[in-house]
């Protein structure tokens, strides 16, 4: 049946493949992003929950102002559930929240107080000391209490959860969920405990959050300054419970806001920095998983909102964050196209053997060119057409020794050289270039090779 509510619990978001980035590890990598709604956040469904409750309960009406303290997206949510209902709001957000955030607020009409971030729980000035101060100042107001409030838990457990178990078909493997309280992840980790118990569920959160060193020791970790919104805490949640949860991982603001900004270039995912921590904490983890993984990552925050910040390079740069974006070709290497080629033994010639031994190999190997090599190192190459014109002028060379007749060597290139470095070392030595493995061996790519490659990634 259809449903016509603008901010409606029902809406899926969409699952989708990520290739580019996890061409280099096994498992499906596939990013769920919650911040494809009309609040551009996973907090949009929980919204119009808390208030649809707030009211069968018959604790707020239209005309009472609704109060809360926020990083800016559940803010975000909450105004744009409440406002068109006759509530006014009232929100309290550290001073590090992005510009784009404050001006929607403002835009929406929601009235926004701001504090400072470095005041932690407890403290006077703290977003959630003033919240709380200020719902007990003003008549009619009701604490939302949008980060510890259950019903977020529930909603996670009976949509969000749902929605990724179908989505793949049941085949999901690990979720990783960003963590600011325990709402998400709770909810998520107590549907896969009870439908899928195999399913691995790891939190993510910025270096200088608290959950890590609780889910280990027992007790909160050391607290820091981190850049990242919409991830992390300074307190414990109440909805914490280790219990539905299978690890905790850290990610760096440098490598969250890089991977937020390498998803845009290479998927066309355009989330924010809580969402870049989640994919980069996957992409690491990836490398011990195996192709028969499933790995859902909760992309919860939309880059529209980081266009000061993180998509700005002279705040990157003056935060010590930037890293030169790298291009499409770029991220491209010669270890992908050896994957997708397949391995197998380099075909190649010592300098001992006859010009007829060695087009007897390229016959039998169905290859036109091969690399000389001499004690593991490439020395010359020969190809078809340089075995051509010798014969031609003179047919009897064919029992000399190659050495003689070689031309120069191919150039040698590390797995990690891009396809416009191989394409311009091609263009220098049109035959092939050779790949020297961390074990040792040599593989041989040609243009063939890259063409390949590219047709690849384009399909």
């Amino acid at each position: 049946m259809s449903n016509h509510d603008i901010l409606a619990l029902g809406a899926e978001s969409p699952l989708v493949l990520i290739k580019q980035l996890a061409r280099q590890i096994k498992p499906k990598v596939m990013a769920k992003l919650e911040y494809m709604n009309p609040a551009c956040s996973h907090y949009y469904r929980v919204a119009s929950a808390i208030i649809l409750d707030a009211e069968q309960r018959n604790l707020i009406h239209p005309g009472m102002t609704l109060v809360d303290w926020t990083y800016g997206d559940s803010g975000i949510a909450l105004a744009m559930a409440g406002l068109r209902k006759g509530y006014n709001l009232l929100l309290v957000a550290p001073d590090k929240i992005s510009r784009e955030k404050q001006e929607l607020l403002k835009a929406l009409g929601a009235e926004t107080v701001i504090t400072p971030s470095a005041a932690l729980p407890g403290e006077p000035r703290s977003c959630m000391n003033v919240a709380e101060s200020l719902v007990k100042k003003i008549s009619n107001a009701f604490f939302a209490n949008m980060y510890e409030n259950p019903i977020g838990m529930e909603v996670h457990r009976q949509f969000t959860s749902r929605e990724i178990f179908e989505q793949t078909d049941g085949a999901v493997t690990h979720v990783f969920v960003p963590m600011v309280s325990g709402a998400m992840i709770s909810g998520i980790g107590s549907f896969f405990k009870q439908k899928k118990p195999s399913v691995r569920i790891i939190g993510v959160e910025p270096e200088g959050s608290i959950y890590s060193g609780l889910f280990r020791e027992g007790t909160p970790g050391k607290t820091g300054f981190y850049e990242l919104e919409e991830i992390g805490a300074v307190a414990p949640s109440g909805l914490w419970d280790s219990s539905f949860i299978d690890d905790i991982v850290q990610v760096s603001d440098y490598d969250a806001f890089n991977c937020g900004r390498e998803l845009l270039r290479a998927e066309s995912v355009f989330a924010g920095g809580s969402s870049g921590a989640v994919m980069a904490a996957v992409l690491r983890a990836g490398r011990h998983y195996t192709e028969d993984d499933c790995v859902v990552a909760l992309m919860n925050d939309f880059g529209g909102f980081y266009l000061s910040k993180m998509y700005r390079d002279e705040w990157m740069k003056a935060k010590g964050l930037y890293r030169k974006a790298k291009s499409a070709l770029d991220q491209i290497t010669a270890e992908d196209i050896l994957l997708l080629k397949g391995s197998k033994d380099l075909i190649f010639a010592y300098p001992e053997n006859t010009l007829a031994e060695v087009f007897e190999m390229m016959k039998q190997s169905d290859v036109s060119q091969l690399p000389i090599v001499s004690y593991g190192t490439p020395i010359g190459s020969i190809s078809e057409n340089r075995i051509l014109s010798i014969l031609i002028e003179n047919d009897e060379a064919m029992n000399s020794k190659v050495v003689g007749f070689m031309e120069q060597p191919f150039a040698v290139c590390q797995p990690g050289a891009t396809i416009s470095d191989l394409s311009s070392k091609l263009q220098e030595s049109a035959s092939g270039v050779l790949i020297a493995l961390s074990d040792g061996r040599l593989q041989l790519l040609t243009k063939s090779d890259l063409i390949d490659a590219l047709t690849h990634k384009q399909g």
